[in-house]
């Protein structure tokens, strides 16, 4: 079986067959070497998907930063410190999964204190769920998003089409 990007790595060993755990970092490195990686740091969200992010700053030979989460409930998170130097610098901000953009939205907030400049945000799993694209749409310094997966439901399962 093959799988991508699980949210935890651990989950492969439920699996009573042969699991292969993939990760897409490679793809997300070769994208972001055909743009200008001046003054870039890339940014996990949170200290959980720190290690990928450090993974991929390497790739790219560029500094990491993470943020400091907490999670109040699942769709209330706060962002209370930025470990790492962002400041008056371009950001990849990578994180696993995008659902309902909420530790995003956070994440921007508290990287606009730290006057960012040009803010990319990269995800394996681009869910986008409930109102996830117009919270992302409402966030005007996003030049980008890339994602490997999108949600490709009917609307009635809550995702957008």
């Amino acid at each position: 079986m093959l799988t991508l990007t699980l949210h935890s790595a651990q989950v492969h060993g439920f699996f009573s067959v042969p699991v292969d755990h993939m990760n897409a970092l490679n793809v997300f490195a070769r994208h972001f070497r055909r743009s200008s990686l001046a003054d870039t740091v890339v940014v996990s969200p949170d200290l959980g998907n720190a290690k990928p992010a450090s993974h991929l700053a390497r790739m790219l030979k560029l500094p990491v930063a993470a943020g400091s989460k907490q999670r109040l409930s699942d769709d209330r998170v706060i962002i209370d410190a930025i470990v790492g130097d962002v400041e008056d610098r371009n950001v990849i901000v990578l994180d696993d999964e995008i659902a309902n953009a909420g530790t995003i939205v956070e994440l921007l907030q508290k990287l606009r204190e730290r006057r960012v400049r040009r803010i990319v945000v990269a995800c394996t799993h681009g869910l986008l769920t409930g109102k996830a694209i117009e919270r992302l749409r409402a966030q005007p310094d996003i030049a980008g998003i890339v994602t490997t997966i999108r949600c490709r439901f009917r609307r009635r399962n809550g995702c957008p089409t």
